[in-house]
């Protein structure tokens, strides 16, 4: 009978995605579930404005999911949402920044499926 621990460091590498998560994205996490998902109570927390926090709970949430679907994270996401972390530009900028990044991008990609 293997130990509880290894037990669990085991489905951590096979099943779970938030062990591909970076500490940061982590720890965030982990206060989300402490304040019982209080965007409110995490902005206090932080020290932060409320659409700061909800920009940094996206890219938890965008980095979650790039882990889902094998993918790494997005670069250009990671960087906006750093940048609206540190009040460097406004959470509806970044997403208008991303929203055409990403246009960009399926464009882009379409164009390529289309020589083939």
């Amino acid at each position: 009978m293997q130990p509880v621990l290894a037990i669990h460091a085991a489905r951590r590498r096979r099943d779970d995605p938030l062990s591909l998560l970076d500490s940061d994205d982590l720890d965030f996490i982990v206060q989300f579930v402490l304040s019982s998902g209080s965007l409110k109570e995490m902005a206090q927390l932080y020290g932060v404005s409320y659409p700061t926090i909800r920009a940094s709970l996206d890219r938890v949430i965008e980095n979650l999911r790039s882990c889902l679907r094998g993918a790494p994270p997005d670069a250009v996401t990671e960087l906006l949402a750093k940048m609206v972390e540190r009040g460097e530009i406004e959470p509806g900028t970044a997403r208008s920044i991303r929203a055409v990044y990403r246009g960009t991008l399926e464009r882009m990609q379409t164009g390529e499926e289309a020589q083939r």
